[in-house]
């Protein structure tokens, strides 16, 4: 099993369109994606304003099949401007 625990910085005001934006990545992932066991959004609370993205996969080869899937590059390209910086992506592995 392999997790994922992706942090995304917002620029300041752009927080409500960023949120509608990930919804609709989560909604996407859920519904074209059954292998993928985890896929949810969290908004940080330690006052940032940062969202958390909390994902899971059964192996390496559906991580990969995820990150090409067109919703994935359409909603990343809507995302992209409203970023602060590159997410910071933590990988980790199923004990």
């Amino acid at each position: 099993m392999i997790g994922v625990v992706a942090r995304v910085k917002i620029q300041p005001g752009k927080h409500a369109e960023a949120e509608a934006v990930l919804k609709e990545l989560v909604a996407a992932v859920k519904a074209n994606e059954p292998d993928v066991k985890l896929y949810e959004l969290f908004k940080a609370r330690d006052g940032s304003g940062d969202f958390i993205m909390l994902e899971m996969y059964p192996s390496e080869a559906v991580l990969a099949a995820h990150q090409k899937t067109p919703h994935f590059a359409a909603i990343g390209a809507k995302l992209g401007p409203l970023l602060a910086g590159a997410p910071h992506l933590e990988f980790i592995d199923g004990a």
